[in-house]
């Protein structure tokens, strides 16, 4: 399956952005998705991951409340809405599809999309 994610930007302290992350080539309703982050120097980190059904796996505890993984398996699209984000929150996000339960680590995806930058400012 190939992965097309959107949606990052440059955004205050306390603002929203909503990512988007685009399907094509297989079924997408086959794949669990996941979001994961990423800074210079420092690895892949999971952020959230949701199964075939709709039903999400825990959370990253640093973004726990503040942000929602969805899918809408009609458009082949996975979402991820970034509430009150801060400044600790600025990588570049992708999005990983995974034919097992979307888990919290980067080996178990098959796919990635080609990353989306998301800086927050003070």
């Amino acid at each position: 399956v190939q992965l097309q994610a959107s949606g990052g930007g440059l955004v205050q302290a306390g603002g929203s952005l909503r990512l988007s992350c685009v399907a094509s080539g297989r079924t997408f309703s086959d794949y669990g998705m996941g979001w994961f982050r990423q800074v210079p120097g420092k690895d892949r980190e999971f952020v959230a991951g949701i199964r075939w059904n709709g039903v999400v796996t825990p959370y990253a505890d640093s973004v726990k409340g503040r942000f929602t993984i969805s899918r809408d398996n009609g458009k082949n699209t996975a979402y991820l809405q970034m509430n009150n984000l801060k400044p600790e929150d600025t990588a570049v996000y992708y999005c990983g599809a995974t034919l097992l339960a979307p888990s919290s680590r980067p080996k178990d995806f098959d796919s990635w999309g080609q990353g989306t930058l998301v800086t927050v400012s003070s």
